[in-house]
């Protein structure tokens, strides 16, 4: 029998090497952005949170500091390489691609969640892990979690159907994110962040964005009604 998966969500996870000094740079520069708050607190949001989490602006990897902008270019590397790869394009035509982008970062503590969400006028988005610290890595806490597109159809599911192993499954997906890491996911995945349990005074610290192309020589249309 020939099983072959179809509709497929893809889902990228890549790793920057040696993360520990960068991390701790970013964890560092975030905190006195968030104290001083104004300027570079986001001033409308919008997705579902409490205040045990805080969202800077929107506007992360246009900032100068260096630490944030050896992020952004390995967050930009690894997305261009997974472009690349499901598209089957060649380096002249990455070349062409030219991004617009949001990019933010958020600092969960205890209590903070962030509810169900996608981005709407993208086409990919990601996710980085600076920390996640002392919370049970193993319990639901601060888990980063997509939503199974599956689940807005309406069907029947019976044990039949219930256990199918992966790519299959019916449920969701939730993913405890490593420092370092980092997971690229299209842009109209819904996903949320679990309420985050750490023991002590634990954080955790993510950065994250949107994208969206245009392809330099290939025009948008135009209404017929334009001159």
């Amino acid at each position: 029998m020939d099983i072959r998966s179809s509709f497929a969500t893809p889902l990228a996870f890549a790793e920057i090497g040696a993360p520990e000094a960068l991390n701790a740079q970013l964890r560092e520069f975030f905190l006195a952005c968030e104290a001083e708050g104004g300027r570079f607190a986001n001033p409308d949001p919008y997705t579902h949170r409490n205040d045990a989490l805080f969202e800077s602006n929107f506007t992360l990897f246009d900032w100068p500091q260096e630490p944030v902008a050896r992020l952004r270019d390995f967050c930009w590397s690894q997305l261009y390489r997974l472009i690349a790869e499901l598209n089957q394009y060649d380096t002249r035509t990455l070349q062409r691609l030219h991004i617009a982008h949001e990019s933010w970062f958020h600092i969960t503590r205890r209590g903070g969640y962030f509810g169900v969400h996608n981005h709407p006028l993208h086409s990919w988005s990601g996710v980085y892990c600076v920390c996640q610290e002392g919370d049970d890595p193993e319990g639901p806490s601060g888990r980063l979690t997509f939503i199974n597109p599956h689940v807005t159809s309406t069907m029947f599911i019976d044990m039949a159907m219930h256990r199918m192993k992966e790519p299959f499954a019916m449920g969701n997906l939730p993913l405890r994110l490593q420092p370092g890491q980092l997971v690229l996911f299209p842009s109209w995945l819904l996903h949320e962040v679990t309420p985050f349990e750490p023991a002590g005074d634990g954080l955790r610290i993510t950065v994250a964005f949107n994208a969206r192309f245009q392809m330099q020589g290939v025009a948008p249309q135009q209404s017929p009604f334009q001159s």
